[in-house]
């Protein structure tokens, strides 16, 4: 064996492990959920909507995701004033304290606009589906505390 080989075959050998190693990683552990997977899946697919249950809760979300994206655009907006800031002052002046007040602000909006959401699309359930919705929406808001 060359002097090259032998240097290089314990770099190859730790490489593959590597390798090896989150290929088993992806097979065995759990695959991450979207926040709010379950609430989705519960909605859409264990509650046995009916067409015009189905047909509400799209318009619910559609009027939503255009709200979402507003608001998410404009938070986007507020990290980019943060961040002028924050280049200007150096440090926790006005302006960045300011910034950071609108930034709270809107995820608060955010925050609001996503309950009355929750609490519209339970409102068109029947009363025998509010049941798994309520426990799936707790699971949703304590699921990441775990």
């Amino acid at each position: 064996m060359s002097r090259r080989f032998r240097l290089l075959m314990p770099v190859l050998a730790c490489f593959l492990a590597a390798v090896g190693g989150v290929f088993a990683g992806r097979a065995i552990l759990p695959k991450p959920t979207q926040p709010g997977a379950e609430l989705h899946e519960v909605l859409h697919h264990r509650l046995a909507l009916d067409q015009n249950q189905q047909a509400q809760l799209q318009l619910l979300e559609q009027r939503f995701a255009v709200q979402r994206k507003a608001l998410e655009l404009e938070l986007r907006a507020d990290n980019a004033r943060l961040a002028d800031a924050i280049e200007q002052e150096h440090g926790n002046g006005p302006r960045v304290i300011a910034a950071v007040d609108r930034s709270h602000a809107v995820m608060g909006e955010l925050q609001k606009g996503t309950l009355a959401h929750i609490f519209a699309m339970r409102q068109i359930l029947r009363p025998n589906q509010t049941a798994a919705y309520d426990q799936a929406v707790v699971k949703a808001l304590t699921d990441n505390q775990q």
